[in-house]
This record gives C-alpha cells, structure tokens and sequence, in this order.
C-alpha cells in the first residue's frame, strides 16, 4: 500500500512526496509501485525526519500498534494525519480528539468511494428491512476481523433502525457459523482468502424481497482517490474526523 500512495501522490501536480517511514527498509531509496526509485527521497526509521522536512501531512496505512505511536507523533508536531489503519478503540479516538489540537487528523475505514456509498445505501435501506447480514471479504495478509468497513457499516444500520429481526438459530453444527453479533443484532461474517482484494456485501431481506448492496475494490489503486481527496482536505476539517463522508457530503 505504501508505495502505491507514494506513486499516487508523486502523479498528483498538486502534490508534493517529502518523505516516507519504514524501520525495515531505512537508508533505501522510495520505490513506487511502478518499481521506480525515487534518488531524492530516502526511507527513514522514524518520522522525526520529516519534521526537518517541513511535511504537512502524514498518511498512516500500518498495524494500529504503529499507528498510535505515529498519530500521537504528528498531533505532537502539528503535522496533520490522515490514516486507513484500522483496530482503533473508542478510547484511541477519545485520546485522538483531545491530542489534535494544532493540526487535525482523518481516519476512514475505507477510502474507496464506492465504499463509502455503499456505507450510505445501507444507512438509508436500514429502516425499510426488518433482517440484515454484512459478508466481509479480504486478502489472506488481513490480520483483524471483522473489518472496520463491516463493523462501521452495521453500527450506521443499527443507529438508523433498532427493528431488527431475532435470529432464529437454534443450535449451530460448528460454532461461530452465524458469524459475529455486530450492533443490533446484525451478523458479520469474515472471510479470509488469496485472490482477493477488499469486498464487502450487505444484504437485506423483509417480506417477499432481499436488497444485496455489494461494493469491489479489485486493486489498491482503487483507495488513491479517496487517500488524495484526505490528503487535499484534512486541514478544512478541524480535530478528528472518521470516514470520509463529511468531504464527499454524503
């Protein structure tokens, strides 16, 4: 993912890549997903770096363990965050909200539009369906479930609707069968599989008639949109913010 950003931002006029963190690769040169290597831009092990750098944004897409560290960094700079890390707590968001104060941050479960969208659709169908269930797919290199679009999309249902059909399950032959028991009932299922990418699907069924919204993302090109729109916009938008809804005004 790191390089395909550092390529999306190098190809953006408007853009400008300082920099980039990578303890592993320290020393070496940024290569872009087009496997070119940058001679101007080096890796460091750490983002002191790039305050000498007079960096305006950092973009986080590690492990959540990472991504405290490195948001509490940028807070503590005054470098604005944008992050697509997911993991985080209610109480990592509470310390986030408190610690932005000089610059701001935006955290987003997904930065596929279309995802976002589908995020929306749900909402907006909720009220309408008396029973729902979220199938999440991704890659075999995802290492939390269920995803942070999954549990994201079924807390937006359930706000939306507190109507939601009992499961009617008995008994299951194998355990956790059913999935998880998401807000308002609402399973989730994860699935985990090489081929794959990032997929997610709600369905949606009452009398006589079931509604799929089904959202693919078949290359990680499809997330630069929305990580340059972050980019361009978190300094409009004071504090933390989540998802990226409140820049596409949906």
């Amino acid at each position: 993912m790191g390089r395909t950003i550092c390529q999306a931002v190098i190809d953006d006029p408007d853009l400008e890549l300082v920099g980039a963190v990578d303890p592993r690769h320290a020393g070496n040169q940024v290569m872009t997903s087009a496997g070119t290597a940058l001679p101007d831009v080096l890796v460091d092990a750490g983002p002191d770096a790039l305050r000498e750098r007079q960096t305006q944004v950092i973009v986080d897409f590690t492990r959540v363990e990472a991504a405290r560290e490195n948001l509490a960094w940028a807070a503590d700079a005054g470098v604005h965050a944008v992050a697509g890390t997911s993991g985080f707590t209610d109480d990592d968001f509470a310390g986030l909200r408190a610690r932005f104060t000089a610059s701001n941050c935006l955290i987003a479960p997904n930065f596929a539009i279309g995802a976002v969208l589908m995020m929306r659709l749900a909402e907006l169908a909720a009220p309408w369906f008396e029973t729902a269930e979220v199938i999440e797919m991704h890659h075999d290199g995802k290492v939390d479930a269920p995803s942070g679009t999954a549990l994201r999309t079924v807390e937006r249902m359930a706000a939306a609707s507190d109507e939601w059909g009992a499961d009617p399950t008995e008994s299951q032959t194998l355990a956790g069968t059913r999935g998880g028991d998401g807000p308002g009932g609402i399973h989730v299922h994860s699935v985990r599989l090489k081929g794959l990418v990032a997929h997610q699907e709600v369905l949606l069924g009452t009398v006589g008639q079931t509604l799929t919204i089904r959202h693919d993302s078949y290359d990680r090109t499809s997330f630069m949109p929305g990580v340059l729109l972050a980019i361009k916009k978190v300094a409009d938008h004071p504090g933390l913010t989540l998802g990226l809804d409140p820049l596409l005004g949906v």
